[in-house]
């Protein structure tokens, strides 16, 4: 997966004041929660490589995982917490997750169709998900459905 940051976070990705949805999505696949403040406390060269990192096969997920625990400890005296397993709804196909419709109908948004859901890639539909669950900005979600499907 290359490194990608969507429109939507634009206003914060030049000063990586905000964990980016790829940083985001790596941490889940590691199960670990990095909090804003220690995401803040990180060198702009560690937030670079949290973004660019592989983080796919087995060897690499470990790596991932180490080096965030590392950064995170160096930059902050902290251990990062796990997240004690995640919900992985954005790799279902066969349904659009509830909390997406949800959101889409809080924000007054054209919900994806089933057929639209299948034609994002894991990304795409990662951020939808994570942008629908409680404690995300919600304003980022509608501006992530007009990138998805404007």
């Amino acid at each position: 997966m290359e490194t990608l940051y969507f429109n939507f976070e634009q206003d914060f990705v030049s000063n990586m004041r905000c964990v980016p949805m790829i940083v985001r999505y790596k941490l889940d696949r590691v199960d670990l929660k990095l909090q804003l403040g220690e995401w803040n406390r990180l060198g702009k060269a560690d937030k670079a490589v949290f973004a660019k990192k592989p983080c796919e096969t087995p060897a690499e997920l470990t790596t991932y995982r180490d080096f965030v625990k590392k950064s995170v400890w160096d930059s902050c005296q902290k251990v990062v917490k796990d997240l004690g397993g995640v919900d992985v709804s954005w790799e279902r196909l066969d349904t659009l997750p509830d909390e997406v419709l949800q959101k889409a109908t809080e924000w007054q948004c054209v919900p994806p169709t089933l057929a639209q859901w299948r034609s994002l890639d894991l990304l795409q539909r990662f951020a939808l998900v994570k942008l629908s669950r409680s404690g995300h900005e919600g304003e980022n979600f509608p501006k992530a459905i007009a990138e998805f499907f404007g």
